[in-house]
């Protein structure tokens, strides 16, 4: 019972203490409208936010991004708003409050999702906690964008680069996420691949300490001049060329790094061929020693 009076007693004082114009304070949705949105304050009033005083962004849909238990925080516009009402706005609490979020996210160096509004010269919009953000052409993709009206309404993954709230300024990435989600996807690419395999590819580049070998699938081994041939050669350029086809057999996938043989692949064959040629030669002395013992039989009197 005396808990219970303590707690009675906490919130009867939260409901009558002071609030302020220019406060932030913290309410929970209780209902959403066309017009407005209603928070619980823990206070005598409850705390009203109009629809234009919800968010910069102009796609911000309050109906489908706000359900009653959502926690908003906003700050007081007004103590009164004719109607014994707490108005409040939550752009201006954003304002303030955003800056600091962002900031964290670029330390904490935090992957968000973001959607594409519009198109600008070198790059495209996007909006990310009520803040305007912009994404430079060269950071959009893992790779640099040249028409990037393709982009708009697109979600993208990105981080945080530049917070500068002074100067009003948002700075946003999606290269390093989509380099690092490209090469997570290609790593368990390679982990599929089998040591032991023969596989086929093209050759794409030849340097001095061998030829990288494109496998299919976004994947290229490298064979080492010391893999390519069973004779001893000098320069890759004396048995292989860029553009040819070539089988190989792959030795290892560590680290993500495919290592081929075509060397491997050459010593299979002479094996096989050897012993081809091993079962022949058996089968000739078989043949030879038949005919010996069945011209020696005719040869007896019996």
């Amino acid at each position: 019972m005396v808990e219970s009076m303590k707690d009675y007693e906490n919130e009867l004082e939260r409901s009558f203490r002071t609030i302020n114009v220019g406060d932030i304070i913290s309410g929970t949705v209780v209902a959403v409208s066309d017009e407005e949105v209603t928070l619980d304050l823990n206070y005598y009033a409850p705390g009203i936010i109009k629809l234009e005083n919800l968010s910069n962004d102009p796609d911000f849909n309050a109906k489908e991004q706000l359900q009653p238990g959502d926690t908003i925080e906003a700050t007081v516009v007004s103590t009164d708003d004719g109607s014994g009402n707490i108005e409040l706005s939550k752009k201006e609490a954003n304002e303030v409050l955003a800056w600091d979020k962002l900031k964290e996210m670029m330390t904490q160096e935090e992957i968000v999702t973001v959607h594409i509004k519009e198109s600008v010269p070198s790059g495209v919009t996007a909006y990310l906690e009520g803040i305007r953000a912009f994404i430079p052409a060269s950071q959009l993709a893992a790779d640099y964008v040249e028409d990037t009206s393709a982009w708009i309404g697109k979600d993208v993954r990105v981080q945080v680069i530049t917070v500068d709230s002074e100067k009003n300024k948002l700075v946003l990435s999606g290269r390093a996420v989509a380099r690092k989600e490209r090469e997570d996807e290609r790593n368990h690419r390679v982990a599929m691949l089998v040591p032991g395999t023969v596989v086929e590819g093209t050759v794409e580049t030849i340097m001095p300490y061998g030829a990288f070998i494109n496998i299919g699938n976004g994947i290229s081994g490298l064979v080492h001049i010391s893999q390519i041939s069973q004779k001893r050669i000098s320069s890759v350029h004396e048995v292989l060329k860029e553009g040819q086809k070539v089988k190989a057999k792959i030795i290892n996938t560590n680290d993500g790094k495919v290592s081929l043989s075509m060397k491997a692949l050459q010593d299979i064959m002479e094996k096989a061929d050897n012993e081809e040629e091993a079962q022949a030669v058996e089968y000739h002395s078989d043949e030879t020693a038949g005919t010996s013992l069945g011209d020696l039989l005719s040869k007896l009197k019996l």
